[in-house]
């Protein structure tokens, strides 16, 4: 009986200075989100993209309209032909549509590829300007996901700012 109220006052002085020595932490809260959205290295990452798939995508809009207007065509003038040559037509169509639909899912996985490639290394370095800032800053924890925070821990505008600072040097 003795060593249960033994171990119970144990524990009790230990979770009152535990309580006390995590009311000493310096937590940060950094919305990853915000921080990839806003960063310069992003931004320049997703006009680098834009102008490495613009072609194949301006392809892709004129394929479309080729397709569409192929579409319009048969549908109009498709009850006038002949059948040799109305099979001919949709033949031609669907040709074009399979080519067209696997030159799109190209693109897309491609795209997808290049953005991830890209996001890796932008994650890679909003990393390390994190533990930069919680070092220098002498942060205890740095958290990127949660229910809720306070504005009051809220770092993102410093990790922004210092991922901005980052790029300029390189």
């Amino acid at each position: 009986m003795l060593n249960k109220i033994l171990f119970a006052c144990v524990s009790v002085g230990l979770l009152v200075s535990a309580a006390s020595a995590e009311a000493d932490m310096k937590i940060g809260f950094v919305n990853g989100q915000r921080v990839i959205n806003e960063s310069p290295q992003a931004m320049k990452a997703k006009k680098k993209i834009e102008k490495e798939f613009e072609k194949r995508d301006q392809d892709l809009q004129k394929m479309a309209k080729q397709l569409q207007g192929m579409q319009e065509d048969l549908e109009k003038n498709s009850s006038v032909m002949a059948e040799s040559a109305r099979h001919a037509k949709e033949r031609e169509f669907n040709d074009l549509n399979r080519d067209f639909q696997r030159k799109q899912r190209e693109f897309r996985e491609d795209l997808n590829l290049r953005q991830n490639e890209e996001m890796a290394a932008i994650y890679e370095n909003v990393n390390k300007i994190i533990k930069k800032v919680a070092e220098s800053e002498k942060f205890d924890l740095i958290v990127q996901e949660a229910v809720y925070f306070s504005p009051k821990i809220d770092i993102t505008d410093r990790v922004i700012k210092a991922l901005g600072d980052g790029s300029n040097s390189k």
